[in-house]
């Protein structure tokens, strides 16, 4: 017999478990697998029928008010749904939702990542907990009780920021003044900031705590400073996390109602400064208007309503661009 043939035709024996988690990659065997297979793909079926069922309803109902809309829905500067025929338009609530969002955005993110790691790398363990426990009851503190706070605290204490803001920087137009209550967009930015700076504080110190530790002890053993750790091993591993969390905070900003409705003047004019009363948002108008809408009405909000669904479904959308592009730097594929 050929050597070299016996040699190639023997092969050993695959062992039993690698056969068994080979058939179990293939498909569910058990009964257990088979029924948590079963309902991890309903509720993702589910959701999906939710969403769709969801964008339906609103495309049916706001298919029915745009077409008895006499303006143009994306452009008009008015809300008259009583009219015959109704006018109304979005362009006033479109520019305040994505201003506030944005100053509360510019706001609250930085400021949220540096507590979450000064509470994961600097602060000592004492200290941390009862800040981090602190941070925690902001996140449950509901968005009325923020409004009320906002209204009768926040806005009077305002008024010296926005004269600071007019006097420095009020030839930019951004920052003029005229006077009067400063119920405006800054300040709607500034409760927004508030509202979910717990939000992202929360998420980016649980994904900073899941950095790995032999990458800081790597980088400290190279004579990296404790900065220099973050700079090269924490925030990279964490950038995904962070992107994921502003996306949450985003979210609720975009959605927000009562807090919104509680502090902001509004009015269907685009101001140039951001300390000018006036403007709105999708969340707000709805809220404000809703009660006392009739059936055209409802239609019109309605039609609002999903125009804000397809900005959450857009922003959403390019934040999962966002960190399918970068999560080759992060630490977790390490």
């Amino acid at each position: 017999m050929d050597i070299s043939t016996q040699t190639t035709d023997a092969s050993p024996p695959t062992p039993e478990p690698v056969v068994a988690l080979k058939r179990n990659a293939r498909g569910a065997t058990r009964p257990g697998d088979r029924i948590f297979l079963g309902l991890s793909r309903g509720s993702g079926i589910l959701l999906l029928v939710i969403m769709a069922a969801i964008a339906v309803f609103l495309t049916y109902r706001a298919s029915l008010a745009i077409s008895k809309d006499h303006g143009n829905f994306l452009t008009t500067f008015e809300w008259n749904t009583n009219l015959t025929p109704p006018s109304f338009g979005i362009a006033v609530l479109a520019f305040g939702t994505v201003v506030s969002s944005i100053i509360a955005m510019a706001l609250a993110v930085p400021v949220a990542v540096a507590i979450a790691l000064f509470l994961t790398h600097y602060a000592p363990r004492k200290l941390s907990g009862p800040i981090a426990y602190v941070i925690d009851l902001l996140a449950a503190v509901p968005s009325i009780v923020y409004g009320l706070w906002g209204a009768l605290i926040l806005v009077p204490h305002m008024q010296g920021l926005y004269g600071w803001l007019n006097d420095y920087l009020g030839w930019t137009g951004i920052f003029s003044w005229e006077g009067g209550a400063p119920r405006a967009m800054l300040t709607v930015g500034i409760l927004l900031a508030i509202m979910i700076l717990p939000i992202i504080t929360n998420v980016s110190r649980e994904v900073f705590r899941q950095v790995p530790r032999m990458h800081e002890e790597a980088a400290l053993a190279l004579g990296a400073t404790r900065w220099e750790v973050v700079r090269m091993s924490v925030l990279p591993f964490g950038r995904s996390g962070v992107i994921s969390a502003s996306m949450l905070g985003l979210g609720r900003a975009l959605g927000e109602t009562m807090a919104v409705a509680t502090v902001l003047s509004p009015s269907y004019d685009i101001q140039t400064s951001l300390l000018d009363p006036g403007g709105g948002t999708f969340a707000q108008n709805i809220a404000s208007k809703f009660g006392e809408a009739t059936e055209q009405g409802r239609d019109a909000l309605i039609a609002s309503g999903l125009v804000l669904f397809v900005i959450t479904l857009l922003v959403n959308g390019a934040a999962r661009a966002i960190i399918a592009r970068r999560k080759e730097y992060s630490g977790a594929n390490a």
